[in-house]
């Protein structure tokens, strides 16, 4: 075959059927015995055919669009309403959807109907999908599915991502805590099933055995009330300590809450560090020192590749993570 994309067409000769029976395998319509099907679908795989899923949609008569998906897991994640990670990424992909006249769809995925949603999510794709939050498994089960696929949190090797050093983020910001001169080092950790997190309490890990210092953390996830909550009860049991790294701004903005109700003062008692950049970094008090995630260059990246047609499986770009200084270390 050439070099060009290959085509239903190809896919028919190469099978020895019509273009219809090809057509009705690859769509999963009745119509082709199981024989022809295992026919036709190994011509699939060999020539790597991907539907046109642009093509697709205008013969249907459904608009261009990309799925923006989340897995939302238990209490505390407002979808666009408490959160402000998912505003970023519409803010990152808006301008250039918008650019081509093409839609966003937004899902929110409860983690109990996960796979089944996802398949659904994947069967109905056109432009395609930015996986926003979703475990690697998730990920790989809808990128089975649908081709047209990108991730923004990491993810399975063989899923398309854009990639922020979260590890190398999470460990920067205990090593700027440490050279504040602050030993007692403790961490509010972040969902155990979202990747972001996992990478960021590896940061954190690594800091403090490199240091040479005392592990001192808790759950908090991602939202304000669970970083209140992690940090009263951290305070509780370690009363010394006098510097927190969070991994998100909203549970940030709850420890540096619970910080002061404790009769502390942030940074003079207590210092602490966030992950993320948002909006909650600016309006907490004090504003908050955090580690700058690029959600928007991101998702922008994400929404041009699937615009592209350059979906290819184990893209990566990696993005850098930096610190931004403010008044709370």
């Amino acid at each position: 075959m050439s070099r060009l994309r290959p085509t239903i067409e190809d896919v028919a000769r190469a099978a020895g059927v019509s273009r219809a029976t090809a057509s009705r395998v690859i769509n999963n319509a009745p119509g082709a015995s199981g024989q022809l099907r295992a026919r036709v679908q190994a011509v699939v795989a060999e020539l790597g055919y991907r539907p046109d899923e642009a093509a697709r949609a205008l013969a249907s008569g459904r608009r261009r669009a990309v799925d923006l998906v989340a897995v939302t897991y238990g209490p505390g994640i407002g979808w666009l309403g408490t959160h402000p990670y998912f505003s970023r990424v519409l803010a990152g992909m808006m301008p250039v959807l918008e650019g081509v006249g093409a839609q966003v769809r937004l899902h929110a995925v409860p983690e109990e109907k996960a796979a089944e949603t996802i398949d659904e999510i994947a069967a109905d794709a056109t432009l395609g999908a930015v996986l926003a939050d979703i475990t690697p498994a998730l990920a790989a089960r809808f990128f089975r599915r649908c081709r047209r696929a990108v991730s923004m949190v990491p993810t399975d090797s063989s899923v398309p991502r854009m990639e922020a050093d979260n590890v190398g983020g999470a460990y920067a910001a205990v090593k700027r805590l440490h050279e504040l001169g602050r030993r007692r080092i403790a961490a509010v950790h972040g969902p155990a099933l979202n990747p972001c997190a996992i990478d960021r309490r590896t940061g954190y890990l690594r800091a403090v055995r490199s240091l040479g210092l005392t592990e001192l953390s808790a759950e908090g996830g991602f939202h304000r009330d669970g970083g209140h909550h992690a940090a009263t009860r951290l305070l509780e049991e370690h009363p010394d300590i006098d510097a927190m790294f969070v991994a998100c701004d909203l549970a940030a903005a709850g420890a540096v809450q619970a910080i002061t109700a404790s009769g502390r003062r942030v940074p003079g008692d207590v210092s602490v560090i966030g992950f993320d950049d948002s909006i909650a970094a600016v309006c907490a008090n004090p504003p908050l020192t955090t580690m700058r995630l690029p959600v928007e260059e991101m998702a922008a990246a994400a929404a041009r590749l699937l615009l592209e047609d350059n979906v290819t499986p184990g893209h990566r770009r990696r993005f850098p993570v930096e610190l931004v200084i403010r008044d709370s270390a």
